[in-house]
C-alpha cells in the first residue's frame, strides 16, 4: 500500500520526531549489548531502574527538541518537570527509553517514545522498537502507519473482533498480580501475548496481533501514553483509564493514577463494563 499519510498539518514535526527516534534508538542500541549498570531512581517512594542509555537518549531528543521547537513545553522521563509547560499549548511527551526492564533483561522490548499534545490532546506520535527496528508513527486525522525494516510503510488497522473470549490480551511481561487474573478469568480470554512497554503492547493491537490491554497499575505517567494513544486512535482503536474516562495531556499531575484500557475499539464499552465490578470488588475508585 502506498503511504499518502504525509500531512501538511505536523508535518515537520513528524519528520524530526521520526529522526530522532532512529537517532536515539541507534544510541541505545551502541550500549545494548555492553556492561548495563543499572541504578534505582526514587519515584514518589516507588524504586524504578535507570541506566545510561535512558539518559543518553533523554539528552539527545530533548535538547534537539528544545532547538528545532524552542517555545514548545516538554515532559520527559528522563529530565527535571517544571511548570514551564502548563503555560504552553503545544507540549512534548518523551519516554526516551520505554521498557527499560527489557532492555537490562535483554529480551528486546523496549522503544523510543515521542509524542506531541495539543490543548490536552496528543496529536502526534512516534514509537520506535530499536531491536526489532519497527517503527509506528501517527498524526491526528491521518491515520497510523507501520515502517517495517525492510519494505515500504504500510497503513494500520485494528481487529474487527467483538467476543472477548476470541480476542488476544497484550500482557505486561513483569507486572502480572493476581487481580490481573482475576481481570483475565472474567474475560475470559484464552490467548495472551507478553511483552514489555506500553508503547510495544498498543503496536500490537494496531497489527491485529492483540486485541486489548488492561493495566490496572496507577503508576504510568502521561510520557508513556502520548504517541501510544495517538497511534491506537488512528488506527481505529481506543485508549481510556479503567473507569472509561480519556486521558487528557500536560495535566500538573503526570502519574494516571486511574490505569489504562487499550483495545480495538469495538470491545471498548464492553471491556469498562466487565472492569466495573471488579473494580468495586478492588477497592478501585476514581482518582
Amino acid at each position: 500500500m502506498r503511504d499518502v499519510s504525509e500531512p501538511q498539518l505536523f508535518d515537520h514535526e513528524l519528520r524530526v520526531a521520526v529522526e530522532l527516534a532512529r537517532e536515539a534508538g541507534a544510541a541505545i542500541l551502541d550500549l545494548y549489548d555492553g556492561l548495563i549498570e543499572v541504578e534505582q531512581k526514587n519515584d514518589r517512594n516507588l524504586l524504578e531502574p535507570v541506566t545510561l542509555a535512558d539518559r543518553r537518549a533523554n539528552e539527545l531528543i530533548v535538547a534537539a527538541i528544545q532547538q528545532e521547537f524552542p517555545d514548545d513545553g516538554i515532559l520527559a522521563e528522563e529530565s527535571v518537570d517544571t511548570d514551564r509547560r502548563l503555560g504552553k499549548r503545544r507540549v512534548w511527551m518523551i519516554d526516551p527509553l520505554d521498557g527499560t526492564t527489557g532492555f537490562i533483561d535483554g529480551n528486546g522490548d523496549f522503544a523510543v517514545q515521542i509524542g506531541l499534545s495539543e490543548d490536552g490532546v496528543a496529536v502526534m506520535g512516534v514509537v520506535f522498537q530499536p531491536f526489532t527496528d519497527v517503527l509506528y508513527r501517527a498524526v491526528r486525522g491521518h491515520g497510523t502507519w507501520i515502517e517495517p525494516p525492510d519494505s515500504a510503510p504500510q497503513q494500520a488497522c485494528v481487529s474487527d473482533r467483538s467476543e472477548l473470549s476470541l480476542m488476544t490480551l497484550a500482557a505486561s511481561r513483569s507486572h502480572r498480580s493476581p487481580r490481573m487474573d482475576r481481570v483475565v478469568k472474567a474475560f475470559g480470554v484464552q490467548q495472551e501475548l507478553q511483552r514489555g512497554s506500553v508503547g510495544i503492547k498498543v503496536g500490537l493491537i494496531t497489527e491485529q496481533l492483540c486485541d486489548l490491554y488492561v493495566h490496572l497499575s496507577p503508576h504510568t505517567k502521561q510520557w508513556d501514553t502520548c504517541a501510544p494513544q495517538v497511534i491506537l486512535s488512528e488506527a481505529g482503536g481506543r485508549l481510556s483509564d479503567l473507569f472509561g474516562k480519556p486521558i487528557s495531556y500536560n495535566a500538573p499531575e503526570v502519574q494516571h493514577h486511574n490505569g489504562l484500557v487499550a483495545t480495538n475499539g469495538a470491545v471498548h464499552t464492553r471491556v469498562i463494563e466487565a472492569l466495573a465490578p471488579l473494580l468495586v470488588e478492588f477497592g478501585r475508585v476514581p482518582v
